[in-house]
């Protein structure tokens, strides 16, 4: 007989039924026993139907019996953006190892193409950041096989920006194993150019794709270590050693850690303080105000909804760089996430509403959105949440 309630609920009960730990059940379908925790407890979906099926499978049991939907409804992993199959063929290039590079470029341009891809980014347009990543990756490959001296080191310094850009992108929108080959190549690059300060922009991106990828011991390790160990009091280097910090800080609370995150977070408002302003330098974002928005992240994160709401009332984003429109749309995800854990689905459609009038491409690929969005959809009342269809269809959730 199947069982009602939430999934988190239907897993729980199901789990132990089969007699299995949440370690047990965790290790069985290649996740942390945090991840499954917070799935049990609803702070978390399950975010794939490959995850959801290797569940089911664990626990005998049929997956619409786990989802308690068809599924039409049940997670389906992330949309492909247009585009990812050409980044993918410029990844594979390898100019330099045989492979003829692209016409000669300028240094100039490249420099002028790497600031408009982390421009269009951090503004949420993953389509036109996708559309410019393929021939820059390739010229920019390709400028380093043939330079020397000094303008090979400068070309190096590009490259490694040019992979961040790259990283920062399939970590949003495509795969773990493209997030960890760009992130790699980005501190490669960063290390032959002998920057310290870029290496640790990289390693903020490797410290991302070990998350993605759920290797949240390797996350927490390079993060702190690079965090720790980078002697820079510029601008660049103080927010550089705040992003780490906070991203840190994001791995603790999905580990269900209070007292580490907290503690994390602090280290980054030092940062933020030492810093005094909202910038972007290194394409960072980092400043009180980033500080301010993690606060309500790592709230969600930890369960603390009425926390993460309260906090979340207090974050003025007016004061961040004009064309840092993917965070101010995350305050409105993460109130959704905390409206979402409260049921209170009539204020979280309004706050994804909010966030897709700031940053519309942030709904179809935040994998966060497309699980809010199946949750709610599984217990819809539609004259309670009369927008939610129609941002969901919006989002690729549901089709028509």
């Amino acid at each position: 007989m199947a069982l009602e309630g939430p999934i988190g609920e239907r897993i729980r009960i199901y789990r132990l039924r089969r007699g299995l730990s949440q370690r047990e059940l965790a290790g069985l379908v290649r996740r942390s026993e945090s991840w499954l925790s917070q799935v049990e407890r609803g702070v978390r979906s399950v975010d794939k139907l490959s995850v959801l099926v290797d569940i089911a499978k664990v626990l005998r049991v049929k997956v619409e019996t786990l989802s308690g939907q068809p599924f039409s409804l049940a997670p389906n992993g992330e949309p492909e953006l247009d585009g990812m199959a050409a980044i993918q063929t410029a990844l594979g290039a390898y100019p330099g190892l045989g492979v003829p590079a692209l016409r000669s470029v300028q240094l100039r341009d490249i420099e002028r193409m790497t600031t408009e891809v982390h421009l269009r980014y951090q503004a949420a347009d993953y389509g036109a950041a996708t559309r410019i990543l393929p021939s820059l990756i390739t010229s920019a490959d390709g400028l380093v096989a043939e330079l020397r001296g000094d303008e090979r080191r400068r070309a190096l310094e590009l490259q490694s920006s040019v992979y961040v850009a790259a990283a920062k992108l399939v970590t949003k929108v495509g795969n773990g194993e493209l997030a960890w080959l760009t992130a790699d190549r980005a501190a490669t690059a960063a290390l032959h150019a002998e920057s310290p300060a870029l290496a640790a922009a990289a390693a903020y991106q490797v410290a991302c794709a070990f998350l993605k990828n759920d290797r949240l011991d390797e996350a927490e390790t390079i993060a702190v270590t690079t965090a720790t160990n980078l002697d820079d009091d510029s601008p660049t280097g103080l927010s550089v050693r705040g992003a780490l910090m906070l991203i840190a800080a994001v791995v603790a609370g999905r580990r269900n850690d209070r007292p580490e995150a907290t503690e994390r977070l602090q280290r980054a408002q030092l940062f933020a303080d030492q810093l005094g302003e909202d910038g972007n330098h290194g394409w960072t974002a980092f400043g009180p105000t980033n500080v301010a928005i993690h606060r309500v992240s790592a709230a969600a994160e930890l369960g603390d909804a009425g926390e993460a709401i309260a906090k979340a009332e207090y974050v003025d984003t007016t004061s961040m760089p004009q064309g840092l429109l993917s965070r101010r749309a995350q305050v409105h995800i993460d109130m959704a996430w905390a409206y979402c854990q409260r049921r209170a689905d009539a204020e979280a459609v309004v706050n994804l509403l909010e966030a897709e009038r700031v940053a519309p491409q942030t709904l179809r690929y935040n994998v966060l959105v497309r699980e809010l969005l199946r949750e709610m959809l599984k217990r819809e009342r539609r004259t309670a949440t009369p927008g939610l269809r129609a941002i969901a269809g919006r989002a690729g959730v549901l089709q028509a």
